[in-house]
């Protein structure tokens, strides 16, 4: 079985969020057998700013579940979203 790389976004709830705390937290809650690539930031408006956090996880059943529940439960995130998924070769 292979491995797959996932992007996925994640919106704060307010400009006010502590942005690297939030980083620790997302490192903190990744689930065993997934291994967080790279964590960027993308301003999206009015002081806002979106962390995109790219996974890698095994190419099996249930995929990013888990770290998309995880992730979900952080203090701060407003809303995720899955925006893309590869294998990796």
């Amino acid at each position: 079985m292979g491995e797959v790389v996932t992007t996925i976004k994640l919106n704060p709830e307010s400009p006010d969020v502590d942005l690297e705390k939030m980083k620790e937290e997302i490192k903190a809650s990744i689930p065993e057998g997934t291994e967080v690539h790279k964590i960027e930031e993308e301003p999206i408006a009015f002081g806002l700013v979106a962390l995109i956090v790219m996974v890698v996880t095994e190419d099996a059943e249930g995929g990013t579940e888990k770290v998309e529940e995880n992730l979900a439960k952080i203090e701060g995130v407003s809303n995720i979203e899955v925006t893309d998924t590869r294998r990796l070769m």
